[in-house]
């Protein structure tokens, strides 16, 4: 996955969007994510049959999404975890969509998937803020810098603070 990450170009966004918008691969990466690792355990949580659950796991893993790890020595069950690659990616998408989907639901059944803040230990409600006033991000107030105004076509060095890298003051990641 180093040498794979090394070389990302957008194609890859494309590649990763396709393979989460397979039709078990979202629901397979949003269990890990909330701790259902084990194969039985996904199978029981997705009613998915054995042989597609195999097929997509494997999959997820050559992609480099999860890494699977044996815990018991007498026959072959694995466990599953988020590549740190795959938590960068996957881990905002699925907390705004598991957000998303819970304040949108209707009806009686739904569950809550409340998250912890493992900095200050505090339970979180994530959002998108803005890297240079910190305000929240909406859809309402967010658009693509044209052209004109140095964005798509300008490199990575012509898109202002969107090109700074994780953890610089204008990147909003630290």
């Amino acid at each position: 996955m180093s040498d794979r990450r090394s070389h990302v170009t957008f194609q890859h966004g494309q590649e990763f969007l396709a393979a989460i918008s397979e039709r078990w691969n979202y629901q397979i990466l949003r269990e890990v994510f909330f701790g259902v690792g084990r194969f039985g355990e996904l199978k029981r949580a997705l009613g998915i049959s054995a042989n597609i659950l195999t097929a997509r796991l494997n999959s997820l893993t050559e992609l480099g999404l999860l890494t699977k790890r044996a815990y018991r020595s007498d026959k072959p069950w694995y466990e599953y975890e988020l590549t740190d690659s795959a938590r960068e990616l996957v881990v905002p998408a699925i907390a705004a969509i598991t957000r998303w989907a819970e304040t949108h639901a209707t009806g009686d059944d739904i569950t809550h998937h409340p998250l912890m803040h493992t900095v200050c230990g505090n339970p979180t409600n994530p959002y998108l803020a803005c890297s240079s006033c910190h305000q929240p991000v909406e859809a309402s107030t967010l658009r693509p810098v044209s052209a004109e105004e140095g964005g798509a076509g300008q490199g990575r060095g012509g898109r202002g603070a969107a090109s700074a890298a994780p953890g610089d003051p204008g990147s909003g990641r630290r």
